[in-house]
């Protein structure tokens, strides 16, 4: 049996952390606790975190097993989890009869309520320590259910969720620390004694938080509202896609053992993984227990749990058409390498991947000359080609399909218009079955604006549409209408001009949307960073919040006051 961890030893490992990112919220500089590179972990690493060879042990140990998180209500065991590059991963999880999972879940709620913001906030970090020990373990979790590669599992699934994770937590801290817990008022009444009360303040949680994951990126998206719940005094059942359920559960497992030790009820956080076909999403989303929901996923469920979880507050990231224009350049050769690597990196499986290019009828003027449509169209397709030209390399950068869904959308896209970039199969040597294929760029006429034109709804995968407009100014207003109709993750784009830098920004300024302005180093239009980039807007129809602001954690509690006669 583990020691007990006691405020002091949770204040005494973590209290600097939480200070340093409270710190790097307000600076929004760069700063990162979790290591990226995999060589920091094990020996001569992080103390007491699993290298690369013992956590990819750890997976293996739990393929083929059941995983027994020790939940009450569990009335069966279900799995059936496939990776996308080939094996089937075998694992069996706690299947949970709701109405005895949910009381029980309830029944820990006041003690956690009493341990106040700061002991909530390390117990939080604490959880966050243990996971960061197991990366390695994990990243192998992340990339046999979402398909990524291993090395961006193991960052974007690992350093990067935990990132995002911790930072929830500051802002959840921030928030509820804002209001005093006690003070002494005192109203003067000219002669007679004043009016004295003594009043304190407790923030308590809304309820039961459910968490329904996603396929593509269980831990990034799910960290965020897993722990800004938590840390704001909700119990927290995760409800993962069918098909990645393994990283959650771990996360599950992981988050029990310490609120365990930490002398607290486990099923605060619960998991509730369902069988096949039960869809156990919608009827958790409407049952009363359930005050909080976060959802990553496709638009028409989002929609549907926007409009009918009302008993709960809902947070979600649905879908985009996110779009990069394209007006002029001083660097053609960095604004391809970038474009290329935007466009390839895991498959285009990415939220924030751009799908649209608009570029001039009549071209674009550039450090290498003028270009016209068709030369850029064609030069974007050679960078393309050229990043993935080696299979190794390829595999390395693509990762795997995560479903049949995204393979059948690539196939299809040669009957949208005239493909500039054919996509080609990939062969991973490591994996023989698994499904990679190279993105494929289709040309498309911008001026044909009706509703049923392919570049006004997004096509999820590795496929991007290279739109030929009229201007740069028909460029802005076809930007402007997709996020306002269709809502972006992310806008990019390429000038030399400063008016048109400027009616770019207040375009996405309108219509709450993240701009990236002439990219063409390291960084990348689908990426960002926690602490300093805000992920979404929360303000267009791509996501109703932003991944992490305050109101992401502000009415996740209420704050309640007792009032006493002095």
């Amino acid at each position: 049996m583990a020691a007990a961890l006691t405020p002091q030893q949770l204040s005494e490992t973590h209290r600097s952390t939480l200070d340093q990112a409270l710190d790097t919220i307000g600076t929004r500089a760069y700063w990162s606790p979790h290591p990226e590179h995999p060589k920091a972990y094990g020996e001569g690493g992080a103390p007491g975190s699993l290298g690369a060879a013992e956590g990819k042990a750890a997976f293996d140990a739990v393929l083929n097993t059941r995983l027994d998180l020790g939940q009450p209500g569990t009335d069966g065991w279900t799995g059936g989890e496939s990776s996308p590059y080939g094996p089937e991963l075998g694992v069996e999880y706690p299947h949970a009869d709701l109405d005895v999972l949910l009381p029980a879940m309830k029944a820990g709620t006041a003690a956690w309520r009493a341990a106040g913001p700061e002991t909530r906030a390390l117990v939080c970090l604490e959880i966050l320590a243990r996971i960061s020990a197991r990366t390695h373990e994990l990243a192998h979790a992340v990339m046999h259910t979402s398909g990524q590669a291993f090395m961006m599992a193991f960052q974007a699934g690992g350093p990067h969720a935990q990132d995002r994770g911790l930072e929830a937590v500051a802002y959840a801290y921030q928030e509820q620390v804002r209001t005093p817990e006690t003070a002494d008022w005192s109203k003067p009444q000219g002669k007679r004694d004043p009016l004295k009360l003594t009043k304190s303040f407790t923030t308590t949680g809304r309820g039961i938080s459910l968490l329904i994951g996603c396929n593509t990126f269980p831990t990034w998206n799910g960290y965020p509202g897993l722990f800004a719940s938590l840390a704001t005094g909700n119990p927290v059942l995760v409800k993962p896609h069918p098909r990645a359920v393994l990283p959650l559960a771990l996360t599950v497992q992981i988050a029990r053992e310490v609120l365990t030790e930490a002398g607290f009820d486990p099923n605060l956080v619960a998991l509730a993984a369902e069988r096949p076909g039960e869809g156990i999403a919608k009827t958790l989303a409407v049952r009363p227990e359930i005050r909080i929901i976060d959802y990553t996923g496709s638009t028409a469920f989002g929609d549907w749990l926007e409009a009918n979880a009302r008993q709960a507050q809902v947070y979600t990231e649905k879908a985009g058409v996110n779009t990069i224009v394209v007006d002029s350049t001083d660097d053609y050769r960095g604004m391809l390498a970038n474009l290329a690597f935007s466009l390839s990196l895991y498959s285009g499986q990415m939220c924030t991947t751009p799908q649209n290019l608009l570029i001039p009828r009549d071209g674009i003027t550039t450090d290498d000359g003028a270009k016209s449509y068709d030369e850029v169209v064609t030069d974007i397709a050679a960078a393309v080609t050229k990043l993935l030209g080696d299979d190794a390399r390829a595999a390395a950068l693509l990762g795997a399909l995560v479903n049949p869904d995204v393979k059948a959308r690539v196939e299809a896209a040669g009957e949208l218009g005239e493909v500039a970039l054919p996509s080609r199969t990939v062969a991973n040597a490591e994996f023989p079955n698994a499904v990679v294929r190279t993105p494929v760029v289709v040309k498309l006429d911008g001026s044909k604006t009706d509703e049923d034109a392919a570049y006004l709804s997004e096509c999820f995968g590795p496929v991007s549409f290279a739109v030929a407009v009229e201007s740069t100014s028909a460029a802005l207003e076809l930007l402007r209408r997709t996020i306002r109709e269709k809502g972006a993750m992310t806008v990019g784009a390429y000038t030399t001009s400063p008016e048109v830098e400027r009616a770019i920004e207040d375009v996405c300024l309108d219509e709450s949307a993240q701009l990236s302005l002439n990219l063409t180093g390291g960084v990348y239009v689908n990426q960002t960073a926690a602490f300093s980039d805000f992920h979404g807007s929360g303000g267009n129809p791509a996501a109703n919040a932003a991944l992490c602001d305050a109101a992401f954690v502000a009415n996740r509690f209420r704050v309640v006051e007792v009032r006493r006669q002095a």
